[in-house]
């Protein structure tokens, strides 16, 4: 939405107050910020944009208008995050994640977790296309090997993101890897082989930088990694057949079945599992002497929505045998629904087309171009709080700007890819930040230093652009 009656310093003025007020609650409130504090200054930034609209005469209809239309986008991510929190607690109780946990501890040496961490996680983002789906399954599962190994939370979530993320961009399932080229104007297998430019060479980086932190840990030890195996022996049944479970999740997946069905398969599958393999551990959780229908029902739902806390002597895993379920969601979704509000203003007023507009008229060589791009991704990623229009509105933007200096549309492609998906998840109230968050249990700004390969892509290409490697223009595409 454009309002040429703005002006470019009353469009940056709410997104300044909104990013100052969120810097102090977060000093104030430190990690516990996204209990509510945050959610709320999002709100006051809403405010603060509205305000802006009633002084240039746009109406509350519109305003409310774009904010219900972001909301309406994001209510599959919602629904997901419901399933991420039900699937956790069911393969919490049914014994997979600890099964995962188990068998890692026996196969991963400590020197080399956080590079398999990365690999694994680039391999399963690649199959499925999604690097929630990813984070939700595997990246749970090396969060608690992590954990167990001694490996720092954040650590561990930087390289699950990492590689993560690495096949989200990759693969020709995921959303936004179709999204870039449709708004570039390029097809999408030329938009991936022009991505490898750029990403191979930050992939690599970002495995050496693992590996050096690997070799560089003091982690648990021989004997404790014991102890805390005999620990989950101890509390679950473990075997071989659970695997059955994430690797039916993984084929649906595979197979194009959309995720929010995959995961509630998922959950639906772990219930069965710890029936038919944890009948004593959901005895004990019941504190009934024997179980019937409703008390077997009870703990299985409440598995699902609630916290369940699975007792232990091993206080390690005390921390990693807690599954909130569904309720463990409703922060994040919370956060996300009033990033929606900013967003939603800041668009109705017209002022993120205002800001992004500024930006365009920086374009003045091939390099800006690139950097404006750039600049406008991270913009709409802190500002619109969601990576589908941290690709939407750049896209449809510089599209014609490349055009007129000669540039291949795989330029703009890659680079929206490079700027706009992965930066997301370093943005607390971006709804990639706060999933991600949500899911792994770390605070964005923890994880933040360690998720080495999303920092360092939008650089990446910078460099690339400023060297002139390979820059493909549409004189060369016409020659192929």
């Amino acid at each position: 939405m454009e309002n040429t009656n703005l002006k470019l310093w009353q469009a940056i003025l709410p997104v300044l107050v909104l990013i100052g007020m969120l810097a102090f609650n977060v000093y104030v409130y430190g990690s516990d910020a996204l209990s509510g504090s945050n959610q709320f200054i999002l709100l006051l930034g809403g405010a603060m944009a509205a305000v802006v609209g009633f002084f240039q005469k746009v109406s509350y209809k519109k305003m409310i208008g774009a904010v219900a239309k972001n909301l309406e986008s994001t209510s599959g991510a919602i629904l997901i995050l419901l399933m991420v929190g039900s699937l956790a607690g069911t393969w919490l109780i049914s014994g997979i994640i600890p099964a995962m946990i188990y068998y890692g501890l026996q196969i991963l040496n400590p020197s080399i977790f956080l590079p398999a961490a990365i690999l694994i996680s680039s391999f399963i983002s690649i199959a499925t296309g999604s690097s929630w789906t990813t984070t939700a399954t595997i990246g749970i599962a090396f969060m608690g090997i992590g954990g167990a190994l001694g490996f720092p939370d954040a650590m561990v979530a930087g390289a699950v993101l990492s590689g993560a993320y690495f096949g989200d961009k990759m693969s020709p399932m995921s959303d936004t890897t179709n999204l870039a080229p449709a708004m570039a104007g390029t097809d999408l297998f030329t938009h991936i082989r022009y991505m490898m430019i750029t990403t191979i060479p930050t992939y690599i980086v970002t495995l050496i930088i693992f590996v050096i932190l690997g070799l560089n840990m003091n982690v648990v030890g021989e004997a404790n990694v014991t102890d805390i195996s005999l620990a989950i022996k101890n509390t679950f049944e473990i075997n071989g057949w659970l695997f059955l479970v994430p690797g039916f999740v993984i084929l649906l997946i595979a197979l194009k079945t959309e995720p929010l069905i995959a995961l509630l398969a998922g959950t639906i599958a772990g219930a069965a599992f710890a029936l038919f393999f944890q009948m004593p551990l959901l005895l004990e959780i019941s504190g009934l002497q024997t179980l019937n229908f409703q008390s077997i029902y009870r703990v299985l739902m409440d598995s699902i929505t609630v916290q369940t806390i699975i007792n232990t002597d091993n206080l390690i895993l005390k921390d990693l045998f807690v599954a909130k379920g569904m309720a463990g969601m409703l922060p994040t979704i919370w956060l996300i629904i009033c990033a929606m509000v900013f967003g939603g203003v800041m668009e109705a007023i017209g002022a993120l087309a205002k800001i992004s507009d500024a930006l365009l008229k920086m374009a003045s060589s091939i390099f800006g171009l690139f950097a404006s791009t750039v600049a406008s991704c991270l913009t709409l990623n802190l500002t619109a709080s969601d990576q589908y229009l941290a690709i939407v509105v750049p896209g449809r933007m510089f599209a014609k700007a490349y055009k007129d200096k000669g540039l291949a549309p795989e330029n703009l492609s890659r680079t929206l890819e490079d700027s706009g998906t992965v930066t997301s998840v370093l943005v607390p109230w971006n709804t990639c930040g706060a999933y991600q968050s949500g899911v792994l249990g770390v605070d964005t700004f923890a994880y933040l230093p360690y998720a080495v390969f999303n920092y360092l892509s939008p650089f990446t290409t910078l460099i690339v652009a400023a060297l002139r490697i390979k820059i493909k223009m549409i004189k060369d595409k016409k020659q192929e």
